[in-house]
């Protein structure tokens, strides 16, 4: 199979899976048990974050309005500060906020950064041990076994209340944080950062709906770090064939990243996740049947 075909399936994996609760980066690794591509070991593991970027954009482009805290025209209304300075750099800088930026979208970003600081430390305290340990295929069945159970579990449960929080305002700090602690199970290969964050908001009292956006707002700074760790170990050394091969995945991760994106929030108004936990169940143990055969057969 010529490589760039197998990028581009790589890229169509990844656009798919990133944001539906089934895990991306299981999905990747399982993918390459079968379309292995012709590349060193350090740029693989490397590529494996990085083509996440490409999703990312997505969300980016799809929630621009939604998320861009200034704007150019100057806005009228009443300030947002309770306490106004009356000279200096303070009425300077209140001047500006209530003139040209979107308070609510700052404070929204806080609260995304405050979700995201579980995550990137024991992202960068166990990064070399997960990819020693954790990347594998046993790993990855287990965990979309889990939490496929955990999804219907969970689903069942939340049929017998109603959402408590349905706008991004009102997610407290406190609850961001606690979305984020539940981020950190995600780190394990197989797991699902939307699958974990989504089952924390739920369980928090999100809507589904709101607990899917704020997913996707939270991949943001998460994958763009991760990604951003994973160039620096790299070492930025890349041959020629390797740019195109990560342009590619990217650019192919996109596109298909915009169109999962607009089915799973179109999707989610009508249905439960429960499907999407029969499909992890389902995969996962067809995942350790298949190898459970290759092994004996070796």
């Amino acid at each position: 199979m010529p490589e760039m075909l197998k990028v581009i399936i790589l890229g169509i994996v990844e656009g798919i899976t990133e944001w539906l609760p089934i895990s991306s980066t299981g999905h990747m690794i399982l993918v390459e048990e079968f379309i292995e591509l012709d590349v060193r070991p350090e740029f693989l593991e490397m590529f494996r974050v990085v083509i996440q970027l490409g999703a990312i954009m997505a969300v980016v482009v799809l929630y621009w309005n939604r998320l861009w805290p200034f704007h150019l025209k100057r806005s009228g209304g009443r300030s947002w500060f309770a306490n106004r300075c009356e000279s200096g750099m303070g009425k300077k800088l209140q001047d500006f906020a209530d003139s040209y930026v979107d308070m609510g979208k700052i404070v929204l970003w806080l609260k995304i950064v405050v979700s995201c600081l579980p995550a990137m430390v024991f992202g960068l305290l166990l990064d070399d041990w997960m990819d020693e340990h954790l990347y594998n295929y046993v790993v990855v069945a287990i965990a979309l076994i889990v939490y496929g159970v955990l999804f219907i579990v969970i689903e069942n449960y939340n049929k017998r209340r109603q959402p408590k929080m349905t706008k991004l305002k009102q997610i407290s700090f406190l609850t961001a944080l606690y979305i984020g602690v539940f981020q950190v199970l995600a780190l394990i290969p197989g797991t699902s950062r939307s699958g974990s964050t989504i089952i924390g908001g739920i369980l928090l009292g999100t809507s589904r709906e709101l607990a899917a956006e704020f997913t996707f707002f939270l991949a943001i700074p998460v994958m763009a770090g991760a990604s951003l760790l994973k160039l620096m170990k790299f070492g930025f050394a890349f041959e020629s064939q390797e740019i195109a091969i990560l342009l590619v995945g990217m650019v192919v991760a996109f596109l298909v990243s915009i169109l999962a994106i607009r089915f799973l929030m179109g999707y989610i108004k009508k249905h439960d996740f429960k499907a999407f936990g029969w499909y992890r169940i389902v995969l996962g143990i067809l995942v350790l049947g298949y190898f459970a055969v290759q092994n004996l057969g070796a």
